[in-house]
């Protein structure tokens, strides 16, 4: 192979194992999208599938699983600062795809952030172990020796991640934060078209050495027969065309084996102008910016886009020439200069495929604007990819069929009018399911409206207004915290949601049993579980030394009228349920004039709280307060604390949460919630 064309290498066991140029031995050509000149290779028949699969599941997965969920999102930290500080290469590259350097801010800067803020949630809503617990503690036996909870494991397979050819970056990291927090390993497949800039990135994953072998691998070129080598606990993430979605998913191997493919395909998004939104208002020009933003950038190779656009019918008009004039002054050509606002499409096929879709739906809408003006900006020739934005108006669109069904995978919009709230809900709805629809009104009202007759054929709804604009992310931006996924057409899957997304590589599954047994699985002491009590307060045991279930018996306290009054009048507190003796026992829930439940919770502290400096740094909350009972004058309380759960934060120190379970004098249950401490890590 000569030097000057790139050989996309695939990622197998450890090793990189290079292309083949012959498409006899699976070699396939990849062209530059600015020149349609070749770019080089990727693929190889000798690639052993079968042991790649194998080496993810005995060596990655046992890996990673005992990392436990904090050590992997520290992993992705470390993973993802390697990248950012290296990430210039894949600028570069992007530039042969056809992608603008604002292009690639979205699909490499938009990555690594997805990894960053995976990390983050990680830390933050996961615990410091190798078990999430769904849910509470479900009492399954009357005295309460058998109780149930639902738990959360990795599945002990892999995830087949298939990536589309528009974010070759963004794509693979945002389905590897999700698995790889959930401890699971991945095999990666990119689009062929692209796979020489997810390479390059992939290298820098593999030399940050943040992750343990076998957590992830590549395949350049074709698959082979992965999907039939697949079982119960595998995951399969596909994202691309449903034509190709259907036929994965049909694979006889998964439909046997119920193997979940989680899909991101197809998506006729739609975009809608309120009819408050008139012409000189915000809201007008957010929504021309909006529209003319989603059909260039990627050159409208976003599965985000905005593909059907829909104004108040007497506001079409209007629209129509704005739309027009600001696709007017958009810059087409080379993605390497500054000034160029669009690039190419990623190939010359990706552009005749397009030509070709914009013909059928001009069967059913007249074209407003074509760029029949523009020129291709610093490129002899053009013979790669380039096409022009293209604006149609589709004037009968209850009647149409192709502009809700057909999705141009370029720079191509059609407008639509609509006459009231349902006739809008109707033609979103017509898509079949979407990955987003925007809404940009300043009216809350219709904004409800719509909602409430739409948002179920849509996995995300964006709502934009002069309040929001400035600091709204935009129609087509995919966030790590929320659905990224749709239903019908869009898939069904949700590739992106939080934790959500984290949950689909993990197995729920019922645990019963005894008390004590449960907080063994889940690493977290319940009620009714065994408890220890020791010779030190536990506020002098360092973070180390704790141990679940470790409890401390407090002394008791009386509460006296004296008390509740002082406490009444110095935080001004004065409910006729502490101060009035005929209102209160008017109240059904109270016998008489009664203790304020924060007085409970002070005296509490005072109860329980070793005053002198030690491991304990600081009270960081507390949260699941309940009040149980009401507690009189001459009622006592006592407390019991016992440890419940401990989290790693950082190499200095470590959250402890407590369960804390206030008594009165007839050991009845007055209070319970859980404490959180900031403890040091230190012996004793």
């Amino acid at each position: 192979m000569s030097a000057d064309l790139i050989n996309v290498h695939s990622y197998s066991a450890g090793s990189w194992l290079p292309s083949m140029q012959m498409p006899d031995k699976g070699g396939r050509a990849i062209y530059n999208a600015v020149d349609g000149q070749i770019l080089g290779f990727a693929g190889n028949n000798s690639l052993d599938i079968e042991a790649m699969h194998q080496h993810a599941t005995d060596v990655g997965g046992a890996g990673l699983r005992a990392m436990g969920f904090h050590g992997r999102a520290r992993a992705l930290k470390a993973m993802a600062t390697h990248i950012n500080a290296h990430k210039e290469r894949l600028y570069t590259l992007g530039y042969m795809a056809g992608a603008t350097r604002g292009d690639s801010w979205i699909d490499v800067d938009g990555g690594i952030g997805t990894l960053f803020a995976y990390a983050s949630k990680g830390r933050r809503e996961l615990p410091d172990s190798t078990v999430f617990l769904d849910g509470d503690v479900e009492q399954l036996s009357r005295k309460g020796s058998f109780v149930g909870q639902h738990i959360c494991t990795p599945k002990l397979g892999v995830g087949i991640h298939i990536n589309a050819f528009n974010f070759p970056v963004w794509g693979m990291l945002e389905k590897l934060a999700a698995s790889l927090l959930a401890g699971v390993p991945a095999i990666v497949k990119p689009a062929t078209d692209t796979c020489y800039i997810t390479e390059a990135c992939f290298r820098l994953m593999v030399e940050s050495d943040a992750f343990p072998e076998g957590s992830f691998q590549l395949i350049a070129g074709s698959t082979g027969n992965l999907l039939d080598l697949l079982g119960p606990q595998d995951v399969v993430s596909f994202t691309g065309s449903a034509q190709t979605a259907l036929q994965l998913r049909s694979n006889r191997n998964l439909l046997q084996y119920s193997i979940p493919f989680i899909a991101e395909q197809d998506s006729l998004n739609a975009s809608v102008l309120g009819p408050d939104a008139v012409n000189g208002t915000p809201e007008f020009d957010l929504f021309v910016d909006e529209v003319v933003r989603e059909m260039t950038t990627k050159a409208g190779q976003k599965c985000t886009a905005i593909r059907r656009i829909m104004a108040p019918d007497n506001q079409v008009e209007a629209v129509k020439d704005a739309i027009a004039d600001r696709l007017q002054s958009i810059n087409v050509g080379d993605p390497a200069l500054k000034e160029t606002d669009m690039g190419p499409l990623v190939s010359a096929a990706q552009r005749n495929n397009v030509l070709a879709i914009n013909q059928q739906i001009g069967q059913e809408a007249d074209t407003v604007f074509d760029g029949g003006t523009l020129a291709v900006n610093g490129v002899e020739g053009a013979e790669g990819g380039f096409v022009r934005p293209t604006l149609f108006h589709c004037p009968q669109p209850d009647a149409a069929d192709l502009v809700h069904r057909l999705e141009a995978f370029g720079p191509t919009s059609t407008l639509m009018g609509y006459q009231d709230t349902d006739h809008v809900c109707a033609l979103l709805n017509r898509g079949g399911g979407s990955l987003v629809a925007s809404l940009i009104t300043h009216d809350s009202g219709f904004a409800r409206d719509v909602v409430a007759g739409s948002a179920a054929w849509h996995g995300r709804f964006y709502i934009n207004d002069r309040t929001s604009m400035k600091e709204s992310t935009g129609h087509g931006s995919p966030l790590p915290h929320m659905v990224h996924g749709g239903p019908g057409r869009a898939g069904g899957g949700e590739e992106l949601g939080g934790i959500r997304a984290v949950m689909h590589y993990m197995q729920r599954t019922a645990i019963q049993g005894s008390p004590d047994m449960l907080s063994a699985v889940g690493h977290t002491w319940i009620a009714g579980a065994k408890t220890v009590e020791t010779d030190s307060h536990p506020f002098t045991r360092g973070f180390d030394a704790l141990k679940l279930g470790e409890i401390f018996y407090s002394p008791s306290r009386t509460i006296t009228l004296d008390d509740i009054e002082h406490f009444a009048h110095f935080t001004g507190d004065t409910f006729y349920a502490h101060m009035d003796e005929e209102a209160a026992k008017a109240n059904p829930f109270f016998p008489g004039r009664v203790a304020h439940g924060y007085l409970l919770l002070s005296f509490a502290a005072g109860l329980f709280v070793q005053p002198d400096p030690g491991p304990v740094l600081a009270n960081t909350g507390l949260s699941d307060l309940v009040f149980q009972k009401p507690v009189a004058a001459k009622d006592t309380i006592r407390v019991e604390l016992t440890v419940r759960r401990k989290t790693r934060r950082n190499d200095d120190y470590g959250e402890v949460r407590w369960h804390v379970a206030l008594f009165n004098q007839d050991d009845e249950a007055v209070a319970t919630y859980t404490l959180h401490t900031m403890n040091q890590y230190q012996s004793g």
